[in-house]
Parts: structure tokens; C-alpha cells; sequence
């Protein structure tokens, strides 16, 4: 039987950045530990843990050292080396597993692996060399061009129209091993988190709408706006891929919802998820405190919602050309402000949210759109 990690225990965390910060205050409210590593010093995880170890992820010295202090070690973001990983679960559990960032991290191999266990996924076709580019059959033309690795949130991708400006994207702006995507024609786009416990258990929050803006999550909505037989085949997908994948922790499936409610998967992210930091304030449980349940073999908290709602990121943008008004944003007393602790706002970077709850989304919606609002309007 799996030792599990009560309260008082220890957890390790790879990576600094936001989901790090809220991972671990859900950690400490519960009376656990935490022990954070990245390559950066005051970070968003750094400020709130227990203690902050700044060493480079192939410092695997630093790393073996570092799982030596804790129970048990999460990641925050997929682009930890997988030497990394292998080195610390030699002294402590890593959950999710390395073999889940393994497939994860990796676009093509996350595609091949969707693909190959009947998930619904979007043609796709390979690119390793420039040979690739004239076997592309032509019905993923028009399409979209992405990095294989090391892609996020519209980096490191291109749409291209024909062979000629394929060929252009990927000799002069890729240059690497990439992946070729059906343009896929949707309606919307959504995810659903769910975490999977130690014990095969699997819990779904609801499908979350997103909308978004030069391809940054701007606007999460839940519940989504979905056909009841779409949110239903959504759940299921998710439970079925977590178990697949053998997923011990949090794991979020990113949804396209194409004519006819056909469901696509767009991606997977192996940890909590951007869309589903609205939890916080509108669920019983909130992914964070279900990544912690999960990692610690804990039971896994409820999913119920508690009132609908709707989050708004706070980019750097928001701080040009001055210091937003908080204030102002707070007038509104249904307002939740989440600041990440980045001392460096700059344009497009995620500096934090705000999340409103109300008695239906769209009042969500109005009202965190006009609580942004006002953090500039002066």
C-alpha cells in the first residue's frame, strides 16, 4: 500500500512561477511544508514557501539534495528535464509520474499518444527534417505549425495557408522538430480539470469556457456554456485520459468544440490550469488544494460548484503606463484580486486575476470585465 503524506509532511514543488504560489498556500493552509527549486530567487512559489532552493534544474546535485528534504515532489510547468525528474524520484515520489511529462511535454508524442488510444484529436502530421514538409498531405492545408516542445500560450507556432508558406515558417522562424495541425473550425474552446488520486479515483470539475486574446487565456467561465450532452462527453474523455495516463495529481484537458458539438482535444497540461483558478472562489475544493489531496494520497475533495463565475487575467499590460488602482477594482465587493508577487510587469506577462462570482455567468462576466476596467480608468 502507498505511504501517504499527512499533514506536517513536507512537499517539494519543481518550478516558481503562480501555480507554484497557489499550490503552496493551499499546502500550508492544510499544515503541510513546502519546499520550492527553480533556477530564480523571490519567486512567486519562493515568497510563500517554507523554503526557496535556487539552483538551475541540471544542477543535479542541488536536485538530489532537494528531494532529500521533502515527502513527496510536484512540478507547476511541463519544461522540467525529464533528468530532473528521474533523479529525484530515485529518493521520493514524483506525481505526476515523469512518464506523464514525458508524453506531455511533447506535442507530437501527446498527439501520437491521444491518437493511438482513440481520443478525438485534430490530424496531424510530423515534421523533423525538411524532407517532412512535402509529405504533408493536403488536407491539413491550411493549418497550424507548432514547435514540438517548448510551446506556450501562442509561442513557438504559426498558422500557414499553403505548402509555400509552410515551408517559409519552418525554415525561417521554427527551425526544429515540429508538429502540423489540421486548422480545425470551432465554436468554442473549454477544459475541464480533474485530479486523479492514488487510488485510481478520478473527480471532474465542470467543463470551463475560455475565451482568449493573441492567444492568452483572457476570460474563464464556469459553468461553461455548453450543451448538456457536450459537458457529459467532456467529463468522460477527461476521467478516461487521466486514467490512461495513469495521472496521479491534477491534470487539465483543453477542449475545442467543433460544429455539431464534436469534441476535440487541443492539448493537456499535467498540473493545475490557468482556466480552473477560478475554483478558488466558486467551488467547494479548488484545483490546488485537490493537486495537494492527490500528490499526498489523500481522498480528493468535491468538485461542486458553488456559484457561477468568472475570472479575468491581469496582464503587465495593466500596469502601463502606471500602478493599477486597486481600489477602484474592489469596489466592487463580489471582486476577488489574486497578485502573483512578479516584481516585473511587462507586456503579456500573467501578473495576476480577478475572479467574480454572481448568480449567473453573464453577470459574472460584466462584472469582472468592468472591475479591469476600472483599474485603469484613471
Amino acid at each position: 500500500m502507498t505511504k501517504k503524506v499527512l499533514p506536517g509532511g513536507t512537499l517539494g514543488v519543481l518550478g516558481s512561477g503562480q501555480l507554484g504560489r497557489m499550490f503552496a498556500i493551499a499546502a500550508r493552509r492544510m499544515g503541510y511544508r513546502v519546499h520550492v527549486l527553480s533556477p530564480e530567487t523571490d519567486t512567486p512559489t519562493g515568497q510563500v514557501a517554507d523554503e526557496e532552493i535556487t539552483a538551475s534544474y541540471d544542477d543535479l546535485e542541488a536536485v538530489a539534495r532537494f528531494a532529500e528534504s521533502v515527502d513527496v515532489v510536484t512540478f507547476e510547468f511541463e519544461n522540467v528535464p525529464l533528468g530532473t525528474v528521474d533523479v529525484v524520484n530515485q529518493k521520493v515520489p514524483v506525481r505526476p509520474a515523469g512518464r506523464v511529462l514525458h508524453t506531455t511535454q511533447h506535442r507530437l508524442r501527446e498527439k501520437t499518444f491521444l491518437r493511438d488510444h482513440g481520443f478525438p484529436v485534430t490530424q496531424f502530421h510530423a515534421i523533423g527534417e525538411l524532407a517532412d514538409l512535402d509529405s504533408v498531405p493536403d488536407e491539413l492545408l491550411p493549418g497550424v505549425l507548432k514547435t514540438a516542445a517548448w510551446g506556450y500560450d501562442g509561442k513557438g507556432q504559426a498558422k500557414v495557408a499553403d505548402r509555400e508558406s509552410l515551408r517559409k515558417a519552418w525554415t525561417e522562424e521554427l527551425k526544429q522538430e515540429a508538429i502540423l495541425e489540421q486548422l480545425v473550425d470551432f465554436d468554442k474552446e473549454f477544459s475541464v480539470v480533474a485530479a486523479r488520486g492514488i487510488d485510481g479515483k478520478v473527480h471532474c470539475f465542470d467543463p470551463i469556457e475560455n475565451l482568449h486574446t493573441n492567444h492568452i487565456l483572457d476570460v474563464s467561465i464556469s459553468p461553461a456554456r455548453l450543451s448538456e450532452k457536450a459537458s457529459a462527453e467532456a467529463v468522460e474523455i477527461a476521467t478516461a485520459v487521466l486514467t490512461e495516463l495513469d495521472v496521479v495529481g491534477v491534470l487539465c484537458v483543453e477542449f475545442f468544440l467543433a460544429p455539431g458539438d464534436r469534441l476535440l482535444i487541443n492539448e493537456l497540461a499535467p498540473r493545475p490550469h490557468n482556466s480552473g483558478h477560478l475554483t478558488i472562489d466558486a467551488h467547494v475544493t479548488c484545483q490546488f488544494e485537490q493537486q495537494v489531496r492527490a500528490i499526498c494520497g489523500l481522498p480528493l475533495g468535491s468538485t461542486e460548484q458553488l456559484r457561477p463565475a468568472a475570472m479575468i487575467n491581469l496582464l503587465g499590460d495593466v500596469w502601463l503606463p502606471k500602478t493599477p488602482d486597486w481600489a477602484a477594482a474592489c469596489e466592487d465587493p463580489a471582486v476577488k484580486l489574486h497578485l502573483y508577487g512578479k516584481h516585473e510587469p511587462r507586456v503579456g506577462r500573467k501578473m495576476g486575476h480577478l475572479t467574480v462570482t454572481a448568480s449567473d455567468v453573464d453577470q459574472a462576466i460584466e462584472a469582472a470585465i468592468a472591475a479591469k476596467g476600472r483599474l485603469t480608468a484613471q
